[in-house]
């Protein structure tokens, strides 16, 4: 028997698990969790499941599901999960992220493989070779944008990428990236945007007198630092902590949410529904 995770999202109406647990049962298949939510907001209705079935072809198992379910309009996806998402981390110069999510992954925390790091900086190559990981500087300027991504695109096709994680790469993707690649960026910043935006957050965040200290990790969109967000965190400070501390402190939240965010991904518990997510924890 395989195991396999399905996601179904689709306009909500009768009998749409009636027929998803019809077509599994058909495919002599056996539902061993799954978890399911109807927005009431938008009418959309999402549902992940945990299955286990003798069909070893997972397409033709999906092609079966979607013509049961054919008539919801459904958008479908079927995947061993025994196939670990392929991921792209990309990083500038800050290696707090990268460091926690190669430490992680190392540790089989984190279901997923890692065939490349790409950085605009080649400072942090030694911590890829630290963990036998291929390390690419593809260095980005305002005229070189374009090449840039252009190479950036080649990689993800060569190395058959999943999804890519900005694990505090300090570059404006473009507006044409971010479409072509809608759903499958993450990126993590604080959480004092829009309020503390540019140059030394946690500073500008002390001298105000914050009390809060946040991370967002969000999919990735055209309008900066404002996609649907998967996951956040907050730690209280006070008026004794200086700025450095501020930033430490500020550090710690932001690479435990973006490896919380990579792994429910990673284990498809994450559905993107419009400018909002439905997260399966």
């Amino acid at each position: 028997m395989q195991r396999c995770i399905l996601t179904l999202r689709c306009p909500d109406q009768p009998g749409i698990v009636h027929a998803l647990a019809a077509g599994v049962a058909e495919a002599k298949g056996n539902i061993l969790e799954s978890a399911q939510f109807s927005d009431p907001g938008t009418g959309i209705f999402t549902i992940r499941v945990c299955l286990e079935t003798p069909e070893a072809d997972t397409e033709n198992l999906r092609d079966e599901l979607a013509l049961r379910l054919a008539r919801f309009d459904p958008v479908l996806t079927v995947r061993p999960e025994e196939q670990r998402r392929r991921v792209l981390l990309m990083v500038s110069k800050f290696d707090h992220c990268l460091v926690d999510l190669l430490y992680r992954w190392d540790l089989g925390e984190l279901p997923l493989d890692i065939p490349l790091i790409v950085s605009n900086h080649p400072e942090l190559a030694p911590v890829a070779k630290r963990y036998g990981i291929p390390f690419v500087h593809v260095p980005v300027t305002r005229d070189t944008k374009p090449e840039a991504e252009a190479e950036l695109l080649r990689l993800m096709a060569k190395h058959q990428v999943d999804f890519v994680v900005l694990a505090r790469y300090m570059q404006v993707l473009s507006d044409d990236l971010c479409g072509r690649m809608s759903g499958r960026i993450i990126n993590i910043h604080h959480s004092f945007l829009p309020g503390f935006k540019g140059a030394k957050p946690y500073h500008q965040a002390h001298e105000r007198g914050v009390k809060l200290i946040g991370a967002t990790a969000h999919f990735v969109t055209a309008d900066l630092d404002e996609g649907p967000i998967i996951e956040q965190d907050v730690v209280r400070v006070g008026h004794r902590h200086t700025a450095p501390e501020l930033v430490a402190i500020g550090r710690d939240v932001e690479r435990v949410v973006l490896a919380r965010a990579v792994r429910l991904h990673a284990e498809d518990r994450v559905v993107l529904t419009g400018s909002r997510t439905v997260v399966f924890s």
